[in-house]
């Protein structure tokens, strides 16, 4: 009897925990499938429905040079650079974060730590008239730069823990044999944290390609402006929006990022390939 009453019990909170799941992936899909059918609807609204008479007119509307090809090769440019950059000075910054003991390596880690919960909109009248001042404003490598500045301490934070993962007797073995830290850091310590390298990658450039505040303040020339900027294409001066061209290019907008999954994806599933590197 009470054995009974308890495998109901457990098969009601299962049923409820199914639903409250169920509940939050038809908030996430709803979005989805509005954004894939309005794409084809070229009467689209704001609401979700089926189109009468699907077509690719929205996405012919905006594959132009003024629309898209322009805004995404400048997207591309500004969060690959800024990507490259963060990522290099990251490494070289939580090596010695990981491999030496000193004393204000936590009140530094808990610093950098600190810096990622700084709003960017905090420090954005200051950066802009620092930017006016040193010739750096309405610049591509600039704006680059500070993205690059603005991602670099939680990029900081990933890579340690990653790197910590890493044994150190790999690079003692190493420096045994005469190799420098640069030399155990490229081809012994990097290699082995592939899929946390892949992550700090991925993270920090979905963060940046998605930044539409940082580019619209310090970026004013219109060919320069990336897409994250451009998507004001589609909202008219009097409040109408082109819902299906909008949705169209929000699909275009985000196959770099997914691409960029797909592609080093595989990356993320392998642990560190240590094999029998350690053994003996």
């Amino acid at each position: 009897m009470r054995s009974g009453r308890a495998v109901r019990a457990r098969r009601a909170r299962r049923l409820a925990a199914d639903a409250a799941l169920l509940a939050v992936a038809v908030a996430f899909a709803i979005p989805l499938v509005w954004l894939v059918l309005s794409s084809l609807n070229p009467e689209a609204t704001l609401r979700v429905r089926l189109p009468e008479s699907p077509t690719l007119g929205n996405f012919s509307a905006v594959l132009t040079d003024d629309i898209t090809f322009t805004p995404m090769v400048n997207s591309l440019l500004l969060c690959g650079g800024a990507t490259l950059v963060t990522v290099v000075c990251a490494a070289l910054a939580a090596y010695p974060l990981s491999r030496f003991r000193a004393r204000f390596s936590r009140p530094y880690l808990l610093t950098v730590l600190f810096s990622t919960c700084l709003p960017i909109t905090a420090v954005m009248v200051p950066v802009y008239g620092l930017f006016v001042q040193v010739n750096l404003i309405d610049t591509m490598s600039g704006t680059a730069l500070f993205l690059a500045t603005a991602q670099l301490p939680f990029a900081i934070w990933l890579m340690k823990n990653f790197m910590d993962g890493v044994p150190t007797v790999l690079e003692e073995a190493a420096w045994t044999d005469g190799a420098s830290w640069r030399q155990t850091l490229l081809r012994i310590v990097l290699p082995l944290m592939g899929p946390g390298l892949t992550v700090v990658t991925i993270y920090t450039f979905i963060m940046m390609w998605g930044n539409f505040f940082v580019p619209f303040m310090l970026l004013l020339s219109p060919d320069q402006l990336p897409a994250s900027v451009s998507v004001f294409t589609f909202f008219g001066n009097e409040g109408s929006v082109a819902f299906g061209q909008l949705a169209a290019f929000s699909i275009l907008y985000s196959t770099p990022v997914i691409l960029l999954y797909v592609l080093i994806a595989r990356r993320l599933g392998g642990g560190f390939a240590l094999g029998g590197a350690v053994k003996g």
